[in-house]
């Protein structure tokens, strides 16, 4: 359904109508997406390098970076995508985002011999100015902003 059509009930589209949520990626939305786009590349980037160079040194925390790099991948994504199943994805992997901060930052603090090298999320994010703990918060929020 194109903007400026109806639908059945006389109504523009509804909620499960492909084009809703096309508000997501404008104003703050947009600048959002960009962020987790930016996340996606560094942590991402910076994964593969410490996989490829020495990942025999610290496999948690690699492995962690490159799990956290895929879910901002997937995140940003959904995020700058249309639809119910964008919506539903982008909190299904904000969610996996938020859980993974929180149970990696108090493993990195409780058992810091997990950690022989820093992630992404160890520390709560703290190499990145905490703003992996931040982030998906802010996402939450500014999705049940804008609803589906």
């Amino acid at each position: 359904m194109s903007e400026g059509q109806v639908n059945e009930q006389g109504a523009g589209p509804s909620p499960t109508d492909d084009t809703a949520g096309q508000t997501r990626a404008t104003g703050f939305g947009r600048v959002l997406i960009a962020v987790y786009a930016v996340f996606a590349l560094a942590a991402t980037a910076r994964s593969l390098v410490q996989v490829i160079r020495s990942f025999s040194e610290a496999p948690l925390a690699y492995g962690l970076s490159a799990f956290s790099g895929v879910v901002y991948i997937v995140a940003t994504i959904a995020l700058a995508s249309r639809g119910r199943w964008a919506y539903r994805l982008s909190w299904i992997t904000i969610s996996i985002e938020l859980f993974g901060v929180i149970a990696i930052g108090i493993a990195s603090l409780t058992h810091p011999e997990w950690f022989a090298r820093d992630s992404v999320w160890s520390y709560f994010g703290m190499g990145y100015l905490f703003i992996p703990l931040v982030l998906p918060l802010v996402g939450m929020w500014w999705l049940r902003k804008v609803g589906r």
